[in-house]
C-alpha cells in the first residue's frame, strides 16, 4: 500500500493492490456513498432473475449446486445461449466435451452462432483465455474439475477448490465479469467442498429436484445483493428448462375426491406467497415404537407439535403411525405451517375430511397458543385469488376486512378444532 499526499482539504488517498485490483482508494463517511442502483445484466427468464435478486451483477460471483441430473447445465447453457446475443459470453466446460454441449444445444433449439466455448481444466489458461476475450459472463462448470498448477494436491480437493475458487473471484472483482461457478452436492444435498467457498462467493443458489417429477426448484441460500430464501420453479420439457409463472397451481392439482388428511397452506418463500397442500396419514401401529415420518417438513417439529395436540388439544395419537407430506417436492422451513400441519392430522385420525375451500396457516405454541405469522394479509390474498372461500388463522393476523374469503380467526388450538367440527 502507497499513501498518497495529503490534499488541502485533508483526505487522504491511498494506492491498494489486492483482492480487487490495484485501485486509488480514499477513506470517505458513509454519507459520502453513492447509493445509486448497481446495473444488472437480465438472464432472460424471470424465475431465474428473481432468485438473483432482478439479474446478475457486474463482478459478481455465482455459485449454483445441484444432484446429478437436476439441470444445472441446462439452465445454464440457455441462459449463456441468450445473453450471447446481446454481449460477450464465455463457457468453460471441464466436465464434458464441446461435441456434447453442441448436441444438447442442438437438441433445446437453442441459438448457437454467438455464444463462445472453451473445454479446459486449467484455471490459469482460463484466465488468460477470458483476459483476451473479455467476456461479460463466464461459467466455468465446474468448480470441483478445474485446478491450479502450483497447488499439488488432486482436483477436487479443499485445497483446489477453495484456490481455483479465490483466483475466479479475484478475476471477477479486477474485470467486471459476472462469474457462475457449477458445484457439486454431497448425499445430503449440501454443496460440496469447503465452508469457505460459501464466504467468498456472492451469491449460492441450489437446484432441487427428483428425477421422477418434471419440475425443479431454484432456491437461494446467500445473495449479497437480494433477498435469501427466494424460490424460482421450472418445468424440465423437451425443449429445457421453463420457468413456471404461477407455482401455486402446479402445487395445488388436487383429487377431485374429497379425501381426509388433506389441507392446503401458504407459505412464504422470499418475497412472495405460496400455495401447497399438507397430506397426513394417521394409522393404526404394529410396532412397539410407532413411526413418524416427514416429508418435506421437519421430523422433530413433527413430534413437538404431537405432543402439543395431546396436551392442549385432546388428541391422542401416541399408538398411531403418523406420516406427512409435503406435496410436490416442496420443502417448508418456515412455523407457518404448524396448525395446518395439526388440522391434516386430526383429519385424517377422524377420517372427516376438511372442506376443499378451506385454507390454513399459523405457528403453533407449547402452551396451544396460535402465534401470527410474517405477511398474514398477503396469504389471505393469495388464497382469495386461487378461489378459496374460508380461512383459518392467527387471531393476529386477521384483516378488519377482506372481500372473497371468509376468516375465522383464532388464539388457541382447541379454538381451531372447533372451527372444523
Amino acid at each position: 500500500m502507497k499513501l498518497g499526499p495529503t490534499p488541502k482539504g485533508g483526505a487522504r488517498t491511498a494506492q491498494f493492490s489486492g483482492y480487487a485490483g490495484s485501485t486509488n482508494t480514499k477513506v470517505q463517511t458513509l454519507a459520502d456513498i453513492s447509493l445509486k442502483d448497481l446495473p444488472r445484466l437480465c438472464s432472460g427468464t424471470g424465475e431465474f432473475d428473481r432468485v438473483l435478486g432482478g439479474g446478475f451483477v457486474p463482478g459478481s460471483v455465482v455459485l449454483i449446486g445441484g444432484h446429478p441430473g437436476a439441470g444445472k447445465s441446462t439452465v445454464l447453457l440457455q441462459t449463456l445461449c441468450k445473453l450471447a446475443e446481446q454481449m460477450t459470453c464465455l463457457y468453460v466446460t471441464g466436465e464434458e466435451s464441446l461435441q456434447q454441449v453442441a448436441m444438447r444445444a442442438k437438441r433445446l433449439g437453442l441459438p448457437t452462432n454467438k455464444l463462445q466455448m472453451l473445454s479446459e481444466t486449467s484455471v490459469e489458461l482460463i484466465g488468460q483465455a477470458a483476459e483476451m476475450l473479455q467476456p461479460k459472463v463466464m461459467v466455468v462448470d465446474s468448480i470441483q474439475v478445474v485446478h491450479l498448477a502450483e497447488i499439488q494436491s488432486a482436483p477436487g480437493s479443499v485445497s483446489q477448490v477453495r484456490e481455483a475458487a479465490a483466483y475466479l473471484t479475484r478475476f471477477a472483482k479486477q474485470t467486471g465479469t459476472v462469474v457462475i461457478l457449477v458445484g457439486h452436492v454431497t448425499k445430503d444435498g449440501s454443496l460440496a467442498g469447503p465452508k469457505v467457498l460459501e464466504h467468498m462467493i456472492d451469491c449460492s443458489i441450489l437446484l432441487e429436484g427428483s428425477h421422477d417429477s418434471r419440475f425443479r426448484t431454484l432456491r437461494g441460500s446467500k445473495n449479497r445483493f437480494g433477498a435469501v430464501n427466494e424460490l424460482g420453479v421450472f418445468a424440465m420439457t423437451e425443449q429445457g428448462m421453463k420457468e413456471v409463472s404461477n407455482p401455486s397451481a402446479i402445487f395445488l392439482q388436487r383429487s377431485e375426491d374429497i379425501a381426509s388428511g388433506s389441507v392446503v397452506m401458504v407459505m412464504w418463500e422470499g418475497t412472495r406467497p405460496l400455495l401447497v397442500e399438507i397430506q397426513a396419514l394417521v394409522d393404526d401401529s404394529n410396532m412397539g415404537n410407532p413411526r413418524r415420518v416427514a416429508v418435506g417438513l421437519d421430523q422433530n417439529r413433527l413430534a413437538m407439535l404431537l405432543a402439543v395436540l395431546h396436551r392442549h388439544g385432546g388428541v391422542l395419537v401416541g399408538d398411531q403411525d403418523v406420516f406427512v407430506n409435503v406435496v410436490g417436492g416442496v420443502r417448508i422451513s418456515e412455523t407457518s405451517a404448524d396448525l395446518a400441519l395439526l388440522l391434516a392430522i386430526v383429519s385424517s385420525f377422524r377420517d372427516r375430511p376438511l372442506p376443499r375451500e378451506l385454507m390454513v396457516f399459523g405457528e403453533v405454541g407449547l402452551s396451544g397458543e396460535i402465534r401470527p405469522v410474517p405477511s398474514g394479509q398477503e396469504r389471505l390474498r393469495e388464497a382469495a385469488k386461487h378461489g378459496f372461500k374460508r380461512a383459518i388463522v392467527p387471531a393476529g393476523n386477521a384483516p378488519k376486512s377482506m372481500d372473497g374469503i371468509e376468516f375465522v380467526a383464532v388464539k388457541s388450538l382447541s379454538e381451531a378444532l372447533a372451527a372444523i367440527e
